[in-house]
């Protein structure tokens, strides 16, 4: 999203968090990394952060991965407001459907390709929504 945010030249700020704490500071798989660098985008320089309930006032959108992932924001939302902020990444290409990303991790390289594939089709119609003025 950081690149279609400086591509398009939005007003916007992303961020990415999860709930494992024994991830925290690490910097992204080497597989996803030559994934994204094939495609002209430096990841190298991220590193895990874990989600704080602040992220709910800092962020008007929050995306999950999957159903883990919309429990884990759910079971930390303080109200029903939170929750009208979550929803599932990929319901931007496909309405409606909660499709999960796949998990490319314990799969060769092709995985990684796959998931850059469907994120980027997801990011960029979120990008072109904030380009013409939505949120």
């Amino acid at each position: 999203m950081q690149a279609k945010i400086e591509k398009y030249k939005l007003d916007a700020e992303v961020d990415s968090a999860g709930f494992e704490p024994f991830h925290t500071g690490d910097a992204p798989d080497f597989r996803a990394a030559r994934v994204m660098k094939q495609h002209g985008i430096d990841i190298s320089g991220q590193r895990s952060r874990l989600f704080r309930v602040s992220d709910f006032d800092d962020f008007d959108h929050i995306y999950v991965m999957d159903s883990g992932n919309y429990k884990d924001v759910k079971s930390v939302a303080k109200n029903g407001v939170h929750m009208q902020k979550v929803d599932y990444i990929l319901n931007i290409s496909n309405p409606g459907s909660n499709e999960p990303v796949p998990d490319p991790y314990y799969g060769g390289e092709q995985g990684f390709e796959r998931t850059y594939q469907l994120l980027d089709k997801a990011i960029e119609l979120i990008a072109m929504k904030l380009k013409n003025g939505g949120e």
